[in-house]
């Protein structure tokens, strides 16, 4: 799970896990520290299981909105829309935000108008796009339905949503990136086998992220050995979907790209 985001103390905080609970926290009850700071544990904030690990944090202005949704998909390949106003009484210890399948774990959550376009991305470099409305809403306790057919071995690594004039951006293990436009990215029916959205090899790794992105935003790169590097979104080249991308962070042997975050504008106001 990757988090960087602008928000107020009048706003709240949903938490997403990999086993399809939800929590929720207002923004001021989060301790305020220094960048520094190592800050405070998750599970001090809301009553985690032992095994379980938050997947998604989504800032929340109007939860009374009847026009947003909460969009989420699965490791699985599964994904399910429900109206955000099914969110409105969540108890301090959790509530069941999607049912799983044995074996399968939440992997993304985007809040979404109803009318996106989405995008899921796949291990071993193989994406879909589909238009949201093709997911009818349902409610909270319900598994959804299938988003992409995985092949043998593959799993969905990340979901996003997509507009016209951003980018996709994929990056893999071993540190080799790119931007694609998101019009390479045909809009095809939902549970389909998708197409190629890098060309992985032994040399650039599996994928570890995939992410509508604007030339104006920042990245935060994240390594197992904790190795951290910002950049601007607009030096990392714009190539085509089938290509391998290009080093974006030189990495020491053993080291793999674990995390990226999208450093979000100032964009949220009182």
């Amino acid at each position: 799970m990757e988090s960087l985001f602008i928000t107020t103390t009048h706003h709240s905080l949903f938490f997403f896990t990999d086993k399809g609970r939800v929590f929720r926290l207002k923004v001021h009850e989060i301790p305020e520290a220094s960048r520094q700071a190592k800050g405070l544990a998750v599970i001090n904030l809301i009553s985690l299981e032992a095994d379980e690990k938050v997947q998604a944090v989504i800032p929340i202005r109007n939860e009374a909105d009847e026009k947003a949704y909460l969009f989420m998909a699965t490791k699985g390949g599964m994904v399910k829309k429900t109206g955000l106003t099914e969110y409105a009484n969540i108890r301090t210890t959790g509530i069941i935000g999607i049912s799983l399948r044995e074996g399968d774990a939440l992997i993304g959550v985007r809040l979404t108008d109803g009318n996106s376009d989405v995008v899921l991305g796949t291990r071993l470099g193989m994406s879909i796009r589909f238009d949201e409305q093709d997911v009818r809403p349902m409610g909270r306790a319900t598994q959804g339905v299938k988003g992409i057919d995985l092949g043998e071995g593959d799993y969905c690594i990340a979901m996003d949503t997509v507009r016209t004039g951003v980018a996709l951006l994929v990056i893999t293990e071993h540190g080799y990136g790119k931007r694609t436009d998101s019009g390479e990215y045909r809009r095809q029916s939902r549970g389909g086998k998708g197409v190629q959205s890098i060309k992985a090899s032994q040399r650039n790794g599996h994928v570890v992220c995939l992410r509508a992105v604007n030339a104006e935003d920042e990245l935060m790169v994240i390594s197992e050995q904790g190795i951290i590097i910002r950049t601007d979104v607009k030096n990392i080249p714009m190539l085509g979907r089938t290509t391998q991308g290009v080093k974006i962070i030189r990495l020491d042997e053993g080291d793999k790209v674990v995390a990226i975050a999208r450093v979000a504008p100032k964009e949220i106001t009182d």
